[in-house]
């Protein structure tokens, strides 16, 4: 009998309930389960008489029959682990040994649905992960590789000095251990309530800009210096300013408009009657970091509907930014105000201008991504200069140091290394989680690792040369898709004197992976 937090009550009405639905099958589909079923020694201690009776009447031959006939399908799963069959609409939990009826979601008495469950799976997971992490000082990210073996290979001359230096920063990734990070700033309270939604280290890694959810709706802006960023006290300083708020951020990226990283290039999304914009805003308003240098002025450009923004420090594209927004893309400069406008067939998500190139790459909704030739002044057919596709929305596109190739994700779950002059696919990244999310790409050349966080709240670090995946970090806090990390990683974090490692910040807190 069922009760009314969906219960399933004694084991005969379980056997009813499944005999009353195989009777719609055919008779040797019905034969065969209850063959089955005689297998099961849950079966045989808690069945009905009827059962036992039906089972005594088998031939010695149907017997040896069944024997070698393979279980149901109905017992596997969660229910296989416990010797219990699934049935169509309940969940039996192992703990308890009892069902559940699995609802929509909509009863408020029993709020057991599929997703649940598969949380708390999730949850069990990402806990006994962190279990390991901490029991387990070194990790192994390559079978027989450890820093003996790496070192008896280089003096025997089996390695190159390139590949003895990838090999060592491998290996130091994989032993890197979780600390967290001291928040110094001048409001603690907000501190303690604000949840990080992005941050973005600069060119040198001694600033994070972050964007902080705020608890009465809207975005709060701020800028991290990490020069205090030392073992063992791990203290950095947060600097804020309280004007600019209230307006979420599509896209963000650093800008060098008076010198390297000076401002801060943000698409903001529009509330209420004010429409959505880019805009520039002067990192001297939150902290200094020349001697002698005045605050900035904001400079706001009415761009409504950006998806995504990327800063050129090409030469023939000075001064200039682009805005990726429903099915054009618009390159401005923003001395003269001058504009471009390319029209493209979808949504741009991902923007990347190349160094020494004229070049804007652009990953598109559709899974397009398409180079625009910046020396085109019109919108004819020479200005789409390199085609790629991928098979969902592109997220991210990176730019490889030597502009030969580049790499891309997209919404499932795919991370590709192109090679541009064949334009094709050379390297596929396998392990990365995405349904749905704008979740960036971390590519560091020098280091050679692969960096990305997946919606289940993974951070993975794969071998840039082979895409071996080197190591998977759980989130120090409980899976949400609200909660997902955002991450910087960075060859010298707090500046040139830095060293290498991984900034992770999740909710109210900011971790540091640094290497030992």
């Amino acid at each position: 009998m069922l009760s009314a937090y969906g219960v399933l009550g004694t084991v005969p009405a379980i056997f009813q309930a499944l005999r009353t639905e195989m009777h719609k099958n055919n008779r040797q589909n019905r034969r065969r389960v209850r063959r089955g079923h005689q297998q099961n020694p849950w079966f045989r201690q808690h069945g009905s008489d009827e059962r036992c009776n039906t089972a005594a009447q088998q031939s010695p031959q149907d017997s040896g029959r069944a024997d070698d006939d393979e279980a149901p399908s109905t017992s596997s799963g969660t229910a296989g682990s416990s010797s219990a069959p699934d049935l169509p609409g309940y969940y039996f939990d192992p703990e308890k040994k009892r069902y559940f009826r699995l609802l929509p979601g909509h009863n408020n008495c029993n709020p057991l649905t599929k997703e649940s469950i598969r949380h708390k799976e999730m949850e069990s997971k990402r806990l006994q992960l962190l279990e390991e992490e901490d029991k387990q000082k070194k990790k192994i990210a390559r079978m027989g590789f450890n820093a003996s073996s790496l070192l008896q290979k280089n003096k025997l001359g089996f390695l190159n000095a390139t590949s003895y230096c990838r090999l060592a920063h491998e290996l130091r990734v994989s032993c890197m251990q979780r600390k967290k990070v001291q928040i110094q700033s001048s409001d603690p309270s907000a501190l303690a309530s604000d949840r990080f939604n992005l941050i973005l280290a600069d060119t040198n890694s001694d600033r994070l800009f972050t964007v902080n959810d705020v608890k009465v709706g809207g975005s709060k802006y701020g800028i991290i210096s990490l020069r205090g960023l030392k073992t063992p006290s791990l203290k950095v300083h947060m600097h804020e300013n309280l004007y600019f708020t209230n307006r979420k951020v599509n896209s963000v990226c650093w800008a060098s408009l008076n010198h390297l990283d000076s401002h801060i290039l943000l698409c903001l999304m529009g509330i209420a009657e004010t429409p959505g914009c880019a805009t520039l805003l002067p990192a001297s308003l939150f902290v200094s970091s020349h001697p002698g240098e005045r605050p900035g002025m904001l400079c706001s450009f009415r761009i409504p509907g950006a998806w995504s923004c990327a800063w050129s420090l090409n030469i023939q594209a000075n001064n200039c930014f682009s805005t990726g927004l429903s099915r054009r893309v618009l390159v401005t400069n923003v001395v003269t105000g001058h504009r471009q406008s390319f029209g493209t067939s979808s949504d741009v998500l991902a923007q990347q201008f190349a160094l020494m190139a004229p070049l804007l790459f652009n990953g598109c909704r559709s899974g397009e991504i398409f180079a625009i030739d910046l020396r085109c002044r019109n919108q004819g057919k020479g200005w789409k200069a390199t085609r790629l596709f991928h098979d969902s929305a592109v997220t991210s596109v990176q730019i490889l140091q030597e502009e030969q190739n580049l790499m891309a994700s997209d919404m499932a779950g795919t991370i590709k290394l192109w090679d541009l002059r064949t334009t094709k696919c050379i390297r596929q990244y396998e392990g990365h989680v995405n349904e749905y999310a704008y979740l960036p790409l971390h590519v560091h050349e020098e280091e050679g690792i692969v960096v990305a966080v997946g919606q289940d709240c993974y951070t993975r670090i794969w071998s840039f040369h082979d895409a071996c995946l080197l190591r998977t970090i759980p989130s120090p806090h409980p899976t949400s898709k609200s909660d997902i990390p955002s991450v910087a990683f960075s060859s010298r974090l707090g500046g040139f004197r830095g060293a290498p490692g991984l900034l992770m910040a999740v909710q109210q807190d900011l971790y540091c992976f640094s290497y030992s």
